[in-house]
């Protein structure tokens, strides 16, 4: 039986209900849906910013942007040899991106994307997809001015999917299936706005970090 082609609609009904897709491989064409049994969440209050981060922040080394190469930062993600991001995944995402659901932070050195990451909103909930780094400390850098904009948006609900021992370093924690939809359902009825314009000051960024991390 061909299964039923996946939509943008489609997708984001998913998303509302707590569910994901994910491929099985760059190069497969079998997409599958998850919900985990525990979740990965980034409390937005509980960011860990440690104090080389802060100082790599403080040398601005990097630049960092909002929705200026989306498909950049799908394609970095995508890029390592492990992957569930195929095709389909990339296309879906784009179109996403299109109808401003889904986003992306972009780092930059000099003109090269060293690193970022992308996810989709929904209300006042967003859904980290992925991150990627070529550079040191580039995703670090993406996911605190990620954390920072949400905050300044009024979202409620970072999802992260999963935990890594290096999100746990970041301040990401599990929780149940039940906890999760519980929190998802609060956040989707609320409405938060991602801010697609520059990127403030470094010195601000952390500031308003250091005061509730």
């Amino acid at each position: 039986m061909t299964r039923p082609a996946l939509t943008p609609d489609l997708v984001l009904a998913a998303y509302a209900k707590g569910i994901f897709p994910m491929a099985e491989s760059r190069d497969s064409a079998e997409i599958y849906w998850v919900d985990p049994r525990w979740r990965g969440i980034l409390p937005l209050d509980g960011f860990h910013v440690s104090r080389s981060l802060r100082r790599q922040v403080r040398r601005e080394t990097y630049r960092v942007t909002f929705d200026r190469d989306f498909a950049g930062v799908v394609a970095g993600c995508a890029g390592r040899p492990e992957t569930w991001i195929n095709g389909e995944i990339a296309s879906l995402y784009t179109l996403l991106h299109l109808a401003r659901q889904a986003h992306s932070v972009e780092v930059w050195e000099g003109r090269d994307l060293v690193g970022g990451v992308y996810g989709v909103a929904i209300g006042a909930a967003f859904f980290g997809e992925s991150m990627f780094s070529r550079a040191t400390d580039a995703s670090k850098i993406g996911l605190l001015y990620l954390v920072d904009r949400l905050r300044q948006g009024g979202f409620t609900l970072f999802d992260t999917q999963f935990v890594t021992d290096h999100l746990a370093s970041l301040g990401v924690i599990e929780v149940s299936r039940h906890d999760y939809h519980r929190r998802l359902a609060g956040a989707t009825r609320h409405i938060a706005r991602f801010d697609d314009g520059p990127a403030p000051p470094a010195d601000q960024v952390l500031q308003r970090m250091t005061q509730t991390s």
